[in-house]
């Protein structure tokens, strides 16, 4: 990679805050992670596009969200880091939809739709990330999916051209889209019908209820773990392989919900990983599945990793 100063001295002048090692552990819920080698929060989509216009094409650029399904590894993250903050969050609401800036939390959108009356968004109430993260994996819970809702979605490219989107453009999938390479989400437009308030608040606090009651809600954690393999329950292998409770340092399988991953207070990202892939691997010894990562892992482990098959 380039050394620090060559990648200093190649960035944009841009309106928005630039860090240099910027440590990063602080901004995901694991509260794991390497440092940033340049962490950026452009000040909007403006910004964003001059951004990745000027910045030369060989230089790595990751995107972070709300960082709610995210392992960042101990060794940190090459380049250049983009983080979306103020000039992403706005929220209009429309009569039919809303439009929401892709640092918009999912919680805060469905808050905002049920204020107005508007039906549709509640699932988005029991998803922990941002806006733009929902788009991008096509995020879905509590019988909702983003390509359910999405009219439109905005993004930048690498190259910095803005482009307007659709749910088809994006071919959204089970937690999957079909973003174009280091393409950054600015907003969506997510549709809506008028509803009763009352069932819609009911609904939502439906949600709150049982997520509290089936998930490690306020631990520090990253949400599910391991995909759903088609027609079976990600959850229900790791419980019958044994994994309830397994640990490696001070991660820990859930009690409570064994798709999540826990740290208990000191772990590493290694640990997490490594007991991720320890439940995979034993996962496959019991039944033959492979479990697949819905968590997203990045950056530069400190250590080689054993996958699992």
């Amino acid at each position: 990679m380039m050394a620090a100063l060559d990648i200093g001295s190649a960035l944009p002048e841009i309106r928005g805050r630039v860090r240099a090692q910027a440590e990063l552990a602080a901004v995901t819920w694991f509260r794991v992670g390497g440092p940033a080698e340049f962490l950026i929060r452009p000040e909007d989509a403006d910004d964003l596009a001059k951004l990745l216009r000027e910045l030369p094409h060989e230089m790595p650029v990751t995107v972070i969200g709300a960082a709610s399904n995210l392992i960042i590894r101990d060794g940190g993250i090459p380049g250049v880091v983009i983080k979306l903050a103020r000039g992403f969050n706005e929220i209009l609401v429309e009569a039919d939809g809303i439009v929401a800036g892709a640092a918009s939390l999912d919680v805060t959108v469905a808050e905002h739709a049920a204020a107005a009356g508007l039906t549709s968004l509640e699932f988005l109430s029991g998803i922990p990330g941002s806006i733009g993260g929902a788009v991008a994996m096509n995020a879905g819970a509590y019988g909702g999916e983003m390509k359910q809702i999405l009219d439109w979605a905005e993004i930048v490219t690498r190259s910095g051209e803005t482009l307007r989107l659709n749910g088809t453009d994006l071919g959204l999938g089970y937690r999957r889209s079909n973003l174009p390479p280091g393409a950054v989400v600015t907003r969506a437009r997510l549709r809506a019908q008028p509803g009763d308030t009352i069932a819609i608040a009911g609904r939502m606090a439906e949600i709150k209820a049982s997520r509290e009651a089936s998930q490690p809600v306020r631990a520090r954690t990253g949400g599910s773990t391991f995909a759903n393999p088609p027609e079976m329950k990600a959850w229900e292998l790791i419980d019958a392989a044994g994994c309830r409770g397994l640990a490696r340092g001070q991660a820990q399988v859930s009690e409570l919900h064994c798709n999540f991953l826990l740290n208990n207070g000191g772990a590493t990202a290694a640990e997490l990983e490594g007991l991720g892939e320890e439940v995979r691997r034993r996962v496959f010894a019991a039944s033959g599945v492979s479990l697949h990562w819905e968590i997203k892992r990045i950056g530069v482990p400190n250590a080689k990793l054993e996958l699992a098959p």
